[in-house]
């Protein structure tokens, strides 16, 4: 009574100076036992929506990444999918950099090859002959291309650079995922503050669980393409290596 009960009541109970253990039993009270039980009720009723709207949240992302896993297991030709990472990653690059509005002159080359050369390890980007940001995004484009089919060549047999996608998509999509679900998990337990500021905490973990997920994606193309863009072939061990500016790592 004392949490749930109106402002009336518990004014009451209090000039009355009524003892929590003492019984009673009157019409007023007894109606605001009832509200009190709709508040209760209502309350609870509340949180059980908000749960299934969070997990409805989740299980829409689920199904995203699960989509993405069957193709991998069903031993899908990733080929293309890596292709598009790439030129995904070669555009945001660019247009992290150089703004649309940009001449030549204007560019920051030496902050572009920063960002992208260790992604995609093509030659420095030097600008040259190029006289739009489009066409050095083409440019770029074609170049990362060439040095994927590089890449490709070292392999004896097609399917084993194929396998390799496979392998690398499962392990980065995985262990992002995973950390995804604990980031996910913090956030439910910490969304509910945004009701203080009148805002409807679903709605909140909606947008901010939707902005995380892209985040993800980012991270998952980022790290499969630097992965696959480094791998080699260790011809005196027969094994198959990332290399990468700090470590190397078998698959």
């Amino acid at each position: 009574m004392r949490l749930f009960g109106s402002e009336r009541m518990q004014s009451m109970m209090e000039t009355l100076r009524v003892d929590e253990d003492t019984p009673l039993d009157h019409k007023m009270l007894s109606n605001a036992i009832e509200q009190a039980q709709r508040t209760v009720e209502s309350r609870n009723f509340q949180a059980r929506k908000n749960v299934l709207e969070y997990d409805d949240v989740m299980n829409v992302q689920r199904n995203v990444i699960y989509e993405e896993r069957r193709k991998v297991l069903d031993g899908d030709d990733m080929r293309d999918t890596i292709i598009s990472m790439i030129d995904e990653l070669v555009e945001k690059y660019v247009n992290m950099v150089i703004g649309d509005d940009q001449g030549p002159s204007e560019w920051n080359l030496k902050e572009l090859n920063e960002i992208l050369i260790p992604m995609i390890p093509v030659k420095p980007v030097t600008g040259e002959g190029c006289g739009s940001k489009q066409e050095l995004i083409q440019n770029l484009k074609e170049e990362a291309l060439r040095l994927y089919e590089t890449k490709e060549a070292e392999f004896p047999e097609p399917e084993q650079i194929r396998e390799i996608e496979r392998v690398v998509i499962l392990k980065v999509t995985d262990s992002r995922w995973m950390d995804h679900i604990d980031d996910m998990d913090q956030l439910r337990q910490g969304i509910g503050l945004q009701a203080f500021g009148q805002r409807d905490p679903v709605v909140e973990y909606r947008l901010q669980g939707y902005d995380m997920f892209n985040d993800m994606t980012e991270s998952i193309r980022e790290e499969t393409v630097k992965m696959l863009m480094h791998v080699r072939i260790e011809q005196k061990l027969s094994l198959i290596h990332i290399s990468e500016p700090t470590r190397q790592e078998a698959i």
